[in-house]
């Protein structure tokens, strides 16, 4: 055959891949759904997830400009098969979409829980039904002055929103811009947009090296379940997350106020603080006070821009601006050692009591890791290290989060920790607590293999570039006169 028809073939085959992945997404948001079938639910999203490793291990051999044109046109299918369907295994966005108009009628989000009769006059039968409306499985039940049976499909109803402000901002924008009656859609749209936008600022900067990588983010069955169908925030932050790591090296500035609107959008963002500092404390290199000058330029208007994005909501609101924070920590078991569901993996190895100050230690000397021996060129590396590493030892069951994990993974090219988001998705839908656990056992596993194969093969998770130091100019000789 010759290089042409090669070429062609490998096309091909990567092309079907992809319609086949795109025909099982559609599928499995069209007709499953996390309160009917969940054990069929997870065996559809396995068979997506291989179709993605089939189609994103053959894509490796097409030609660049061939390979660029699948990841576009594959990412706007696969994205768009999230607009298939109302919500199927979440229903966030139905809070959103309450903040949103509660914002929009003037009231501070985080005053009034939705269950709260002082804004009755906001409700309508689409978020609260009553009578037959409420026989759904997610529906969550309220009580009603006129004695009829009322419910909504805001989960956690009697408590306070827990997303940070500029979360509640893009809330409020996407309602002023939704037509009225659109429900739950246009926040469908925005998450599939901010999707996209990340597919495309990846293909802009792995351009020139791996573009075939942007398809990591592009198809994964992740991005169209999470980001379109369910429509999670995450996706905004990881978009702004990924952009501030890119020019992190150009624009410390830019770099910084862009991690600290993703960390007022989620708080997940804040991992990849140590990737952006990477080799701050490396021997050598530049002089203290450079180095503090770049912690400032980039800590600084972080930490600006979350004060700035606080402030409107503090003075507006007459309870904490943090809401069901706390709640949901202490519900999710996350300051609970005499747990089992959060850092499932060191309680296999480890008594109760000592897991979270292990998992503490371990975060803190991953942090440190990247800070000394980081890469400064590559600062995502160091920010998938110490997110990845978050997910290994809280096992979080809520799969959206991992969405950051993905987008890094495809813009550092470690495959081994793409087995975190699928890792959460099966916590997450898997009918057994066990399931969960040995899922994540399992991504811990391949991610110590990755590394060990890679420092087998001179390719370590940590850089050993260093600064070289500066040296004095050699004296110049003075002509004779």
């Amino acid at each position: 055959m010759t290089p042409d028809s090669v070429a062609r073939c490998r096309f091909a085959g990567t092309a079907v891949l992809l319609l086949s992945l795109v025909c099982v997404l559609a599928l499995t948001i069209s007709a499953g759904s996390f309160y009917t079938d969940r054990v069929d639910l997870l065996w559809r999203y396995a068979l997506a997830w291989a179709l993605f490793a089939a189609a994103v291990w053959t894509l490796r051999k097409v030609p660049g400009r061939q390979a660029a044109f699948l990841v576009v046109a594959g990412g706007i299918a696969v994205t768009a098969t999230g607009l298939l369907a109302p919500p199927a295994t979440s229903t966030d966005s139905y809070r959103y979409a309450w903040d949103g108009r509660v914002q929009a009628a003037g009231v501070s989000p985080y005053d009034h829980a939705p269950a709260d009769p002082a804004l009755a006059l906001l409700r309508d039968r689409w978020l609260f039904p009553e009578g037959v409306g409420c026989d759904g499985p997610d529906r969550y039940p309220i009580p009603s002055s006129e004695g009829t049976r009322s419910c909504t499909r805001i989960n956690r109803p009697a408590v306070h929103t827990i997303y940070p402000p500029l979360a509640e901002a893009y809330f409020w924008v996407v309602h002023r811009l939704s037509p009225e009656g659109s429900r739950h859609k246009p926040l469908q749209i925005g998450g599939a947009l901010l999707a996209l936008g990340t597919a495309l600022v990846l293909l802009i900067a792995l351009r020139l090296r791996a573009p075939a990588r942007a398809a990591w983010w592009a198809w994964c069955p992740a991005v169209p379940i999470e980001s379109a169908n369910n429509a999670h925030v995450d996706a905004l932050g990881v978009l702004l997350t990924v952009i501030a790591l890119i020019i992190a090296n150009q624009h410390r500035v830019g770099s910084g106020l862009l991690l600290g609107a993703a960390t007022a959008v989620k708080l997940l963002p804040a991992t990849a603080a140590p990737g952006m500092l990477s080799g701050l404390l490396a021997r050598g290199g530049p002089p203290t006070r450079r180095r503090a000058i770049d912690a400032l330029a980039i800590f600084g208007p972080a930490l600006l821009v979350v004060t700035l994005a606080y402030l409107p909501y503090m003075l507006a609101s007459h309870e904490s601006v943090l809401g069901y924070l706390f709640g949901y920590l202490d519900e999710e078991g996350y300051d609970d050692t005499g747990g089992n569901r959060r850092y499932a993996v060191l309680r296999l190895v480890l008594p109760d009591s000592w897991a979270l100050p292990a998992a503490l230690a371990v975060l803190t000397v991953a942090a440190l890791l990247v800070l000394r021996r980081g890469d400064a060129h590559r600062p995502w590396r160091g920010a998938l290290v110490v997110t990845g590493t978050a997910f290994l030892v809280l096992t979080p069951g809520y799969s959206w989060y991992a969405l950051l994990v993905v987008a890094l993974a495809a813009l550092d090219g470690r495959w081994e920790w793409l087995g975190i988001p699928l890792a959460a998705a099966v916590s997450y839908l898997g009918p057994q607590a066990g399931l969960g656990t040995a899922a994540y056992a399992v991504a811990t596993l391949a991610v110590v293999a990755g590394c060990v194969t890679r420092m087998l093969l001179n390719d370590p998770p940590f850089s050993t570039h260093r600064a070289a130091p500066r040296t004095a100019a050699p004296r110049r000789r003075r002509a004779p006169s």
